[in-house]
């Protein structure tokens, strides 16, 4: 049974007012698709990219083979030579249908229109887009005016693609913004790739792209990981880094910008060894994120159809998506990590186009052959990680003073602890300031002594700080603390001297 839709509103508001996402440039007015983290969301986005760190390139794991699992680490850069993105087939291929409004000037993608109108013939049409339950509703109000009904019910209706109508049709439809009929243009490619110069003269000699992804820099450098290190396939090569799209319609929050940061693996195997490797990570992933924090119901698992392959996997041995429910995709779901069989498709694009062919492929040496890995790829978004966990821990409870809490899992959680001594007197500030001291050694933890502690409880929940110890007159007397646990606001008494083990051992549980 699905969860309760959340609202999406009160999610950005908190991240404003709490300081975990804010607008870029906000007061400049913004700048569309570009956001910037605050102080807890970055300590929450940080959390999640160590994580995923910790137990991808540092994992003691067991691969299907039975071999314990080897994964080493690059940082490539942001601009590379621009070779590598042809050889990618980005320069050629990254693109996507871009529709533009004369009346509204504004422009969008075209497979992220749908159009709402009438069955009949030569019936005026509605565009809106996909997943926006606003523009929906206007476009059903816009509908029901112009054809003088009550109600959706008493009108013959459909909802299709924008993509697909005729051309005499799209001369009928409405576009999102706009008034008239007729000013939504034919959809035309648009590449997503973000042009620079480098160096001093800008002609097209000096043109440069932003990658698009982090994937190309671990292929371009995967000769140079293997002669530098002791690494043999089965193995991979992991990065998190900075990517750039110049989406035509960022939205949904951070879901879809045109900054965002990627944690991505390349698994290189041999050939023969692509289906249990494909299975072993996607299950592992999918794994991964449950027990971070998504475990229930907005989580899946989907294969993808045949249909839906992109064209380095074709005949391969899978693609699936992980798939978090999302408030503005609900009841549907949207796009958390992707885990693909690549074939060895760029690793024989770069070789043809650096002209090293042959020399480029891999020397496996148990085998005594030569051949090009295949290539299994967990791509993951950290900026929808990011997101999800936000959206999953927004939790309402009218109990509380501040009404909602963030039931983050505690290896997420921005702030571990909150230390507070119960009155700011009686030597209750200086017992707590030690525990503080002591605890921040190892991790994100705050020191609040003003005001009620029913109203720093409340902050702490906001928050999603998992636990809160306070030092009272009976810490002075049996040197125990109180404990208090976020989620079900019970209470304990530990021992002061073990609170640093005990906090422990609850991020690691």
């Amino acid at each position: 049974m699905a969860s309760e839709p959340k609202s999406m509103d009160e999610i950005v508001a908190l991240c404003r007012r709490r300081g975990f996402i804010f607008q870029s440039s906000e007061i400049y007015g913004g700048i569309n698709g570009f956001w910037d983290y605050g102080p807890l969301g970055t300590e929450l986005k940080r959390n999640l990219k160590n994580a995923w760190w910790q137990d991808i390139v540092r994992s003691s794991a067991i691969g299907p083979t039975g071999d314990p699992l080897h994964v080493v680490g690059v940082d490539c850069t942001i601009i590379m030579n621009p070779r590598v993105w042809e050889a990618s087939g980005h320069v050629g291929g990254f693109n996507d249908p871009m529709v533009d409004c004369r009346e509204s000037k504004a422009r969008y993608r075209a497979d992220h229109l749908q159009v709402l109108g009438a069955v009949e013939p030569a019936a005026r049409l509605y565009a809106f887009i996909a997943n926006d339950d606003d523009q929906r509703e206007r476009a059903q109000k816009a509908l029901l005016k112009y054809e003088r009904r009550d109600s959706l019910d008493a009108l013959r209706h459909q909802v299709r693609p924008f993509t697909a109508l005729s051309p005499d049709e799209r001369t009928r439809c409405v576009g999102p913004d706009a008034k008239e009929p007729g000013t939504l243009t034919e959809p035309r490619q648009f590449n997503l790739m973000f042009k620079t110069n480098v160096g001093a003269l800008e002609d097209p000699s000096s043109i440069a792209y932003l990658r698009p992804e982090t994937a190309q820099g671990i292929f371009a450098n995967f000769e140079n990981v293997v002669n530098s290190t002791r690494v043999r396939v089965p193995f991979g090569i992991a990065q998190i880094g900075k990517a750039f799209r110049n989406e035509v319609t960022p939205r949904n929050f951070t879901f879809r910008s045109r900054e965002f940061e990627q944690m991505e693996i390349e698994f290189f195997i041999h050939p023969s060894q692509a289906k249990e490797w494909y299975g072993w990570w996607r299950d592992q992933r999918f794994a991964w994120w449950q027990s971070i924090g998504l475990a229930g119901d907005n989580l899946q698992l989907r294969e993808h159809e045949k249909d839906e392959l992109a064209h380095y996997a074709k005949d391969g041995a899978g693609t699936s998506d992980i798939e978090y429910r999302f408030p503005f995709t609900a009841p549907d779901f949207g796009e958390l990590e992707g885990v693909a069989h690549r074939s060895d498709f760029d690793l024989r694009q770069h070789a043809e186009h650096s002209g090293r062919r042959d020399k480029a492929k891999y020397f496996d040496a148990e085998r005594n052959e030569r051949y090009f890995p295949h290539v299994i790829e967990p791509s993951a978004g950290a900026d929808r990680g990011t997101l999800a966990l936000l959206c999953e821990a927004y939790t309402k409870d009218p109990s509380r003073a501040s009404g909602v809490f963030m039931r983050f899992h505690p290896r997420m959680a921005p702030v571990k602890a909150g230390v507070f001594p119960l009155v700011n007197k009686d030597g209750l500030p200086e017992v707590a300031e030690r525990l503080f001291a002591d605890l921040r050694k190892r991790h994100v933890v705050e020191y609040d002594p003003k005001q009620t502690i029913g109203k720093r409880y409340a902050r702490m929940d906001e928050a999603g700080t998992p636990f809160c110890f306070t030092v009272d007159a009976d810490t002075l007397t049996n040197q125990s603390v109180t404990v208090r646990h976020r989620d079900s606001q019970a209470q304990e008494r530990i021992a002061m001297d073990a609170v640093a083990a005990w906090l422990d051992a609850q991020i690691r549980a």
